[in-house]
């Protein structure tokens, strides 16, 4: 199944919540597998779409993000002009990338590394397999370019890891630029 008629409204209106910074523990944790039915969990995907709506320049938050070691995330990356292909907003459970092709370096940036940017090698093309937060239902994504980056990158944090354990060597981390 693909993301269908799916849409974030599905799991109502979401809460903004406060963003950690590394070093915070559950940043470095593998996030529990959740349960895509459970209500806590469609609030908490809810709280991630409503918290990334908010954030300048953020393309996708995961649970560990705000606190919460689980494999949740949500990502969206339209209008970026790096984008290939775009699914809209959508929010993702347990996620496991099952092909990955067209390796590629690239910048990347965090809103818990709110100082740092950093060169990390990714694949541009990736197929991944996770549930729908709210009705469980099997989802088979397959996205290429910035939005694969971006898939990456969440999948990461769920699984205990920043952007910085990815970066190609301490010559490919830098202060984030600031543009007034």
């Amino acid at each position: 199944m693909t993301l269908g008629d799916w849409t974030p409204d599905t799991l109502g209106t979401g809460r903004v919540l406060p963003v950690v910074s590394a070093p915070e523990p559950v940043l470095s944790r593998v996030g529990a597998e959740v349960d895509p039915a459970d209500p806590d969990v469609v609030r908490l995907a809810a709280d991630l779409i409503a918290t990334m709506r908010v954030s300048p320049g953020c393309v996708g938050l995961a649970a560990p993000q705000v606190g919460v070691s689980a494999q949740v995330f949500c990502v969206d990356v339209t209008g970026h002009p790096k984008a290939g292909t775009v699914h809209g907003v959508f929010a993702l459970c347990n996620a496991k990338i099952v092909e990955a092709s067209r390796w590629r370096p690239g910048r990347e940036g965090c809103m818990s590394v709110p100082d740092l940017t950093g060169d990390v090698k990714r694949a541009g093309r990736v197929v991944v397999e996770a549930a729908l937060p709210g009705t469980g239902e099997p989802v088979r994504l397959v996205t290429d370019a910035f939005e694969a980056r971006a898939l990456q990158h969440e999948i990461d944090h769920c699984a205990g890891l920043l952007f910085l354990d990815r970066v190609v060597g301490p010559h490919a981390i830098y202060q984030r630029k600031v543009y007034l």
